[in-house]
């Protein structure tokens, strides 16, 4: 998953992955200002007794996020948005054993942003506090399921606020696959497999057909 910016040093990132800290934009609880904080991507719920955090989910389904009691207190009250501008899915190849990556991104080339849900959890006896999210999944457009059978529910722009402002409990109706006609695939190098390789070079077009770019 690439994002605009990576930690705390607003360098570009191109190669996101789960337990890496991410910019995410949330309503603050208090004051209700929106803003842009630091998050760890594997949700820790906040009544969570484990004291490595237990098993930090990364994903959650629309379809259950509602009533499963790992992510429904956080999606009435602490929806948050994760803005990227592209993501990453992988497809087996019958006579391979290593997945081919995809790049996915809008064709426009704009950045947008991911419905997610966050938690602010305390480790237990320490006064350490650790702030988590994870991102929500819908079925996959007609684009992605070539590819796989889920993908990220993308938030249009004119439902930030609404996704945001966490007055409706439910807002279900945003949880739906993103049209595919304003979105773009191609395949990349399984370079994308390890975090470290994080550089422009890893949402280079590859040629499937040739198995030394793969």
């Amino acid at each position: 998953m690439g994002g605009p910016d990576d930690s705390r040093t607003r360098k570009p990132r191109w190669n996101g992955a789960p337990s890496q800290d991410f910019w995410i934009v949330r309503k603050h609880p208090q004051s209700s200002v929106f803003q842009r904080d630091l998050m760890t991507w594997g949700l820790i719920p906040y009544w969570c007794k484990d004291p490595s955090g237990g098993r930090k989910p990364i994903n959650a389904k629309a379809e259950t996020v509602a009533s499963l009691v790992s992510f429904r207190d956080a999606y009435q009250r602490r929806r948050c948005l994760l803005p990227i501008e592209n993501f990453f899915e992988w497809k087996a190849v019958k006579g391979q054993k290593t997945k081919q990556p995809y790049a996915i991104a809008m064709k426009s080339g704009e950045a947008f942003a991911l419905a997610a849900i966050w938690e602010r959890w305390r480790r237990p006896g320490s006064e350490d506090w650790v702030r988590t999210f994870c991102i929500l999944t819908c079925p996959a457009n007609d684009l992605i399921s070539a590819i796989h059978d889920r993908m990220p529910v993308i938030i249009p722009i004119a439902a930030y606020d609404r996704w945001l402002a966490n007055i409706e409990p439910d807002p279900r109706d945003l949880l739906v696959s993103h049209p595919s006609e304003p979105m773009t695939v191609w395949p990349i190098g399984t370079r994308v497999n390890k975090p470290d390789n994080d550089d422009a070079t890893i949402v280079d077009r590859v040629e499937e057909e040739n198995p030394e770019l793969l």
